[in-house]
């Protein structure tokens, strides 16, 4: 009877101990968000549970489901020959796989570079893409594949793929490509080389499914700075250029829908001005243009006036704003160079600056190899 009992006491303090760890565990609120982002997964697709590693779990963080991503095709101006190649060759192999599996020239394309001048609408696109083609959206990022524990970097790169194959149709989505698959160096960090050399090999070595509908979809601003092996893994790359005046006019008609605006405002003129413009300038363009109606009904309330609502967006209001305000890109230019044409700052450094960064550079490998 005591030996009964006191089996119970070790019991009940083994399901004690084993609690206390399981909220000392540094993973478990991840784990925890993991699993519920399973089961909305899971419900949405019909399917069962799957059943995950601790590993999986953690890029499961990063798991988007495409019905609560709002960006669909017709939200982005221009791009028309574009997008109607990426429904052709991505959207439509994740959506009708069975027109694809005849032959082994009309296999699903297993990646796709999108590349060009940053606002351009890179990450937009990627967002339209899952949105369309209904499939699971993996947003790979990097701080989540590193980690102090020699090998776990190997383990979650490959917790990527077996993921997005349990969870097909699948997009793996990675923006700014070049920090993380850039052209391999002597200089690289041990982890990184095997990070890349992990990523590489599973996406199409000797064990992937060919007929997997899963897709590596990436967004860089420096297509150069890529790694050629990663540049042969994708067969197709799109240059996603800044947009010409017709464009233009599709962007701001894009961005202005559903806005209260003036029915004079010349769209076409507009777009003439704005030479140069990204996708992104035009939105801050329109949003820094919809605060004058702001000031407008704050300065008619200073003088007694009271105003119902506010006033429609005006052509005015726009050609205020292009004549007041500058480009982020070109106030830091000018500002670059008026920094470096100032008396106090000269491009050219003195030697001894370089002889002092020596020698820091120095006293801190001694400091790292020493610890």
């Amino acid at each position: 009877m005591l030996g009964g009992l006191n089996f119970l006491l070790y019991a009940a303090s083994a399901v004690v101990l084993i609690e206390k760890l399981k909220q000392l565990d540094p993973n478990r609120a991840m784990s925890q968000k993991a699993m519920e982002l399973k089961k909305e997964i899971a419900k949405r697709l019909g399917r069962p549970l799957i059943q995950t590693n601790p590993y999986e779990d953690v890029i499961a963080c990063d798991v988007i489901n495409p019905d609560n991503i709002d960006v669909q095709f017709n939200a982005i101006g221009g791009l028309e020959s574009i997008k109607q190649a990426l429904c052709e060759l991505v959207i439509l192999p994740l959506r009708r796989p069975e027109l694809f599996r005849h032959g082994k020239l009309l296999g699903p394309q297993k990646g796709v570079l999108l590349y060009g001048p940053p606002g351009t609408g890179k990450t937009m696109l990627a967002k339209a893409i899952a949105k369309e083609s209904g499939a699971v959206f993996i947003n790979v990022r990097i701080s989540n594949l590193m980690s102090k524990y020699f090998g776990d970097a190997q383990k979650l790169v490959a917790a990527v793929f077996t993921l997005a194959h349990k969870l097909q149709p699948a997009i793996i989505f990675i923006d700014e490509v070049d920090s993380f698959l850039g052209q391999r160096r002597t200089t690289d960090h041990e982890a990184l080389t095997n990070m890349k050399t992990e990523f590489m090999t599973l996406w199409d070595g000797l064990t992937t499914d060919q007929n997997a509908r899963v897709m590596v979809l990436a967004a860089t601003n420096r297509p150069s700075e890529l790694d050629e092996a990663i540049l042969r893994r994708f067969p197709r790359a799109f240059e996603i250029k800044k947009p010409d005046r017709r464009e233009r006019a599709m962007i701001l008609e894009v961005v202005l829908k559903g806005e209260r605006v003036d029915e004079d405002i010349d769209i076409d003129h507009i777009a003439s001005l704005c030479e140069g413009y990204t996708g992104s300038d035009l939105l801050e363009l329109c949003k820094q243009a919809a605060y004058f109606p702001i000031r407008d009904l704050l300065k008619d309330e200073k003088r007694g006036k009271s105003s119902a609502e506010l006033r429609p967006l005006s052509k005015m209001d726009l050609e205020e704003v292009l004549a007041t305000s500058k480009k982020t890109e070109v106030a830091a230019n000018e500002y670059t160079r008026s920094s470096s044409q100032s008396p106090g700052w000269s491009g050219q450094r003195d030697p001894g600056d370089h002889q002092v960064q020596d020698a820091i550079s120095e006293l801190s490998k001694a400091l790292f190899f020493k610890s």
